[in-house]
């Protein structure tokens, strides 16, 4: 992932069960790719989620991307 964005996701046990959010909100990884996944815009997704920013939604898309890569890795090394 991308430097500037691994402060924006965070990971707290205590925050929405231990699931991926971006830094300083209760809004979970997942339901910003979820919402882009059913084809809301950027600006869609801002509006619904006022304490979500542009780089918030940069930074739940290369967790994913950092997520399928070391998925793939280690699908790799097990062959």
């Amino acid at each position: 992932m991308k430097a500037e964005l691994v402060p924006l996701i965070s990971i707290d046990p205590a925050v929405c069960h231990g699931q991926p959010c971006i830094s300083g909100t209760r809004i979970m990884v997942s339901v910003v790719l979820d919402n882009l996944a059913a084809g809301m815009s950027h600006g869609d997704i801002l509006r619904d989620y006022p304490a979500l920013t542009d780089d918030g939604i940069r930074a739940a898309i290369a967790h994913a991307a950092d997520l399928a890569r070391r998925e793939g890795d280690a699908a790799a090394s097990a062959e």
